[in-house]
């Protein structure tokens, strides 16, 4: 607890000590006076009505009478105890019968003996009321005297403890300090406590340990420590730079010099910046430093392509951030950076054999697909025959997988050329209704199976793309494709054409299934499918539409809700 805050609190508890108090000390005074002034007002103004009555009733003349009535109506108004009203009310009787009667003996001393069960009732209750009242004055006083016992105490333990805690620390940090001038660094301080004194303590054992740790470091085993890192770094066959946290080349092994083509005194101490203007490898490798964590680990890094050992090679560049906590700290000081570059050489050419091989492989296939659907078609014209109930199904069936056949060999066609860079793009000026017509066009068939309808937008005088017409218009088909084996029979599938600024977006909106949040950002990649999907396929189709798309300088992207639907955006530029 803080020391301001211990003290407030102590103050504080006085102060409501004392309220308490002058509190409970009021309560109790009016408690007194309340039971005063009921006997006064409730019991004594009786017994002085009754001792009127009493002598009006001697006097026995018309005058007294009046008097007498005046006092028994002030005393109707004072009925204060039980039984009390009963009585009044038969002093009431006999007194309107002495009225008709004065001269009937009997009713003066009935009216006397009623009047004395009045004085006898209140001088009980005042009796009582007295008790009662001293009961009040012993309980206040207990009170009153236990609130000021506890006010005494807890001021005598504030006495006694609030100075030592305040100045005892004091001299103890007074005293380790003169053990540290002394140079006696192993001294600490122990009140590790969560006030003010234990922020200043923690600071002193820091600064304690960071002298101590000083005073023992050994200049022969820290050299020892550096020849066992550089030798270290220079027996890694992978290329390695190390910068410090002011962007200085603190080592480079001799693999990095090699493919550098700088040696290693032209290197080391020289600021990155300075080395980039000279050296276009180094300032490929500095430029993303210094990025955001999390940015860095997101962003897509293509392998980077270097002439090394007498051949072009292929590296993945992988950066390090090196991050230490210093002695008896907690946040993490960033001290600087580690640039591994790791030779994929070997795997690059494997996987340019792959490409090749699926593009021979798919480029051989789509002969004999052909030819048997070509073969299918012929089967069917009934010109060369008829073909029975089984044999149309077979044939359907043959039809279906041939079908399915060609469009995986079309797309592993495509990605093969995507991979291999030898994808040719015709991009001239291209009507976009032009090529969102054959695309609907081409899906036609596929919509009317499940009677899924088509709402087209777009506005008048829509100004030209520059665009690939076949391979845009292939994006388009694939897309809509998508929209409608996503969707649920008897659907509508909205499309849309909107300018936006220098560009023009190609909108397909569908109400289908949707997809869920944590797929969203994979649905591009080669090969994924989003789990639970309710048509086979070869993943490629939105891989490819991303490479098509992005390679004639457009963009594509999705906003999809789980359960509502999903609507792509392909953007293209316009004609200048």
């Amino acid at each position: 607890m803080k020391i301001k805050t211990k003290i407030t609190l102590g103050v504080g508890l006085l102060f409501i000590l004392i309220l308490l108090l002058g509190l409970v000390g009021g309560i109790y005074i009016n408690a007194l006076k309340a039971d005063t002034e009921n006997i006064l007002v409730a019991n004594y103004n009786t017994l002085d009505y009754a001792r009127k009555m009493l002598v009006e009733m001697d006097l026995s003349n018309e005058k007294s009478l009046e008097n007498f009535e005046e006092n028994l109506v002030a005393q109707e108004h004072t009925i204060t105890e039980i039984g009390e009203l009963e009585v009044t009310q038969q002093l009431r009787a006999f007194f309107n019968t002495f009225k008709l009667n004065p001269t009937d003996s009997l009713l003066k001393p009935r009216m006397r003996k009623e009047i004395y069960k009045l004085m006898e009732m209140n001088m009980h209750a005042i009796q009582r009321k007295s008790e009662h009242a001293q009961e009040t004055a012993e309980f206040a006083t207990f009170w009153i005297a236990a609130t000021a016992t506890l006010c005494f105490l807890i001021a005598f333990t504030l006495l006694i403890n609030l100075p030592s805690n305040i100045a005892d620390p004091i001299n103890e940090l007074t005293n380790s300090i003169k053990q540290i001038a002394d140079k006696k660094y192993s001294e600490r301080v122990h009140f590790e406590t969560h006030n003010e004194y234990g922020d200043l303590a923690r600071s002193f054992n820091i600064m304690a340990e960071k002298l101590q740790e000083y005073n023992n470091s050994n200049l022969s085993k820290l050299m020892m420590e550096k020849k066992r890192i550089e030798t270290l770094v220079n027996n890694m066959h992978d290329p390695v730079l190390g910068l410090d946290e002011q962007m200085n080349l603190i080592f480079v092994n001799e693999e990095a010099t090699q493919i550098i083509g700088l040696k290693q005194p032209d290197l080391i101490g020289k600021p990155a910046k300075e080395l980039a203007l000279q050296n276009d490898l180094i300032r490929a490798l500095v430029q993303d430093i210094g990025q955001p964590e999390q940015e860095s680990k997101t962003k897509k890094t293509n392998p980077i392509k270097i002439y090394a050992d007498g051949k072009e090679s292929y590296f993945e560049k992988q950066n390090l951030q090196i991050s230490i906590t210093p002695t008896a700290e907690k946040d993490k000081v960033v001290i600087g950076h580690v640039i591994i570059l790791r030779n994929i050489t070997e795997y690059k050419e494997l996987d340019f054999a792959k490409t090749n091989f699926i593009a021979t492989l798919s480029h051989e296939f789509k002969t004999p697909i052909a030819s048997i659907k070509l073969s299918l078609q012929l089967l069917e014209n009934e010109q060369i025959g008829s073909l029975n109930a089984e044999q149309k199904q077979l044939v359907e069936g043959i039809q279906e997988d041939a079908t399915r056949l060609l469009t995986i060999t079309g797309e592993l066609l495509n990605i093969s050329q995507v991979e291999s860079g030898n994808m040719q793009l015709s991009i001239l000026p291209a009507a976009p209704l032009e090529m969102l017509q054959y695309a609907l066009n081409a899906t036609k068939v596929q919509a009317e199976q499940k009677k899924i309808k088509f709402e087209l937008h777009y506005p008048e005088n829509l100004p030209e793309v520059l665009a690939d017409h076949e391979k845009t218009s292939w994006v388009l088909t694939n897309l809509i494709a998508n929209a409608i084996q996503y969707s649920h029979d008897n659907d509508t599938i909205h499309v849309s054409i909107v300018p936006q600024n220098d560009q023009l977006q190609f909108l397909i909106k569908d109400t289908g299934t949707g997809i869920a949040p944590q797929y969203k950002n994979k649905i591009f990649d080669r090969y994924f499918r989003a789990p639970g999907a309710r048509k086979e396929g070869t993943g490629l189709g939105l891989a490819i539409s991303k490479e098509f798309i992005e390679a004639q300088g457009g963009t594509i992207a999705v906003e999809s809700t789980l359960g509502v639907g999903s609507t792509f955006c392909v953007s293209m530029p316009t004609e200048p």
